[in-house]
């Protein structure tokens, strides 16, 4: 077998794997119940999903002799951005309370560090706004 042909099922195996995550993670959106658990799907599994895809793109790519390697920093973007995206959503749920389960209790009254809120804010918060 030529080069060509191994290059062209590359392509297709990439294209079959980018669209099974891309489909488990619609699935995992629509599905899970939980705001917490819902997130790990698009976060996880669609980012696997496009990284296939741009890998598929860069192999066309080089197939067709006009190789390419703005895929690699659009995957770069993609992979560092959505793990730092889900930790914000995170926090936000679990600020807004809107996990089923709150955190669990740490010893010696300890508050989990996205929970503590520093003490000149605390007397901000209990005086209101002068006029």
């Amino acid at each position: 077998m030529s080069l060509d042909i191994i290059a062209t099922y590359a392509v297709a195996v990439l294209l079959i794997i980018g669209s099974f995550f891309v489909v488990v993670a619609g699935i995992g959106l629509l599905k899970l119940n939980d705001p917490m658990t819902r997130l790990h799907a698009p976060t996880k599994a669609a980012t696997l999903g496009i990284g296939a895809y741009l890998l598929a793109a860069m192999v066309s790519s080089f197939l067709s002799g006009t190789g390419s390697l703005h895929e690699l920093l659009i995957m770069a973007f993609v992979f560092v951005t959505a793990p730092v995206s889900a930790n914000f959503m995170a926090k936000a749920n679990i600020h807004r309370r809107d996990c089923m389960l709150n955190p669990p209790e740490l010893p010696d009254g300890d508050t989990w560090a996205t929970l503590n809120v520093p003490e000149e804010d605390r007397e901000t918060e209990k005086t209101p706004p002068k006029a």
